[in-house]
């Protein structure tokens, strides 16, 4: 099947000042229908010129851009309202009507679109239900919490029930217990409703918690693409390790280590833990072999893509010649990182 978004070849490049800029360069993504697809970076990457181009909020430069089997780059302004029908926008700062209520901003999109009244009363009821909150119908913006205005956001951005979803920072301004309230409601709508998911974050964690796949951009720039598991577990691109670090968290640095030396003299390594490696299985089975010891001193794993990814810090205890034996053995299996004295 065709991918629902795919990028050929895109340039976007800013000619408003004396100095053209270059927001986006040589762009090759696929997004297929029905997953949800996480685009990572910092600031200046790129990712709210990606989004604005899905949208048709801007025009490509160079390159194609076909959304939904459309050339986005050769549509009329008519064609390309009717093409962001078919998309729903979730934003950081809500973008919510403070004049009117929670009824009344998922109903101001329904009237735009030309839904009639009835229509519009009976899918505004199902849509408060789903995301949770057809208790706070009558309420104002104001009166509502960041996570409650958020399901407003999302519940709005379903309204003319859109093939897909861009989800721009949509969970920045929320606390970590609200962005997992967020995080599952956005899971819900992928899974029930089939709506295909683009979400657009600086946090790592926003991935690592719901994004099949993912597309890493620096400096505009598409460094790294692919399902969450492959790209996270073997980066490539120093962009991507630091993004996986400020998550993993696990191999020991700085006061840490130091305090691990302190209590263990041993050789300290830590081995890479990935699904599917045996560690523990080959481990268990060559410390005996090999005449070590050891001990787990430190370490972290995490879920990517529904899969289980980190690192243990082991602390082997034999004699050299055993624990270099060991530490060859291991690194047939996973990566293995001797941590220097």
């Amino acid at each position: 099947m065709a991918p629902i978004i795919e990028f050929r070849n895109v340039t976007k490049t800013f000619t408003e000042s004396s100095t053209p800029v270059t927001a986006l360069e040589n762009i090759d993504l696929r997004i297929e229908s029905g997953e949800i697809f996480g685009v990572i970076g910092y600031s200046g990457a790129g990712k709210s010129t990606l989004v604005r181009l899905i949208n048709a909020l801007e025009p490509v430069t160079s390159g194609e851009l076909i959304v939904d089997g459309a050339n986005v780059a050769g549509m009329r302004e008519r064609e390309l309202r009717t093409l962001r029908a078919g998309i729903g926008m979730v934003f950081q700062q809500f973008n919510l009507l403070r004049s009117r209520t929670v009824f009344g901003n998922v109903d101001y999109a329904l009237r735009i679109a030309g839904w009639d009244k009835q229509r519009r009363r009976d899918r505004i009821e199902e849509l408060l239900n789903f995301v949770g909150i057809v208790d706070k119908a009558w309420h104002y913006p104001d009166q509502l919490s960041g996570g409650q205005k958020q399901r407003v956001g999302i519940a709005r951005a379903l309204a003319t029930n859109p093939k897909i979803l861009l989800a721009d920072e949509s969970t920045s301004a929320l606390d970590p217990e609200t962005t997992g309230d967020v995080l599952r409601l956005l899971k819900r709508v992928n899974a029930e409703l089939g709506v295909t998911i683009v979400v657009i974050t600086h946090e790592m964690d926003v991935v690592r918690e719901i994004a099949d796949s993912v597309a890493v951009l620096d400096a505009g720039r598409l460094v790294e693409t692919g399902p969450v598991f492959d790209v996270f577990s073997r980066p490539r691109s120093t962009t991507t390790r630091r993004f996986v670090e400020t998550v993993l968290r696990d191999q020991p640095e700085g006061i840490d280590l130091e305090r691990i030396r302190e209590r263990h003299t041993g050789r300290l390594v830590t081995a890479r833990v990935r699904e599917g490696d045996e560690l523990g299985s080959v481990l268990s089975e060559a410390v005996g072999r090999h005449n070590v010891r050891f001990d787990i001193v430190y370490g972290g794993i995490q879920a990517f893509g529904g899969r289980s990814l980190g690192g243990l810090t082991l602390e082997l205890r034999g004699a050299d010649a055993d624990v270099d034996a060991l530490i060859a053995e291991l690194a047939t299996t996973t990566e293995i990182e001797e941590l220097s004295a």
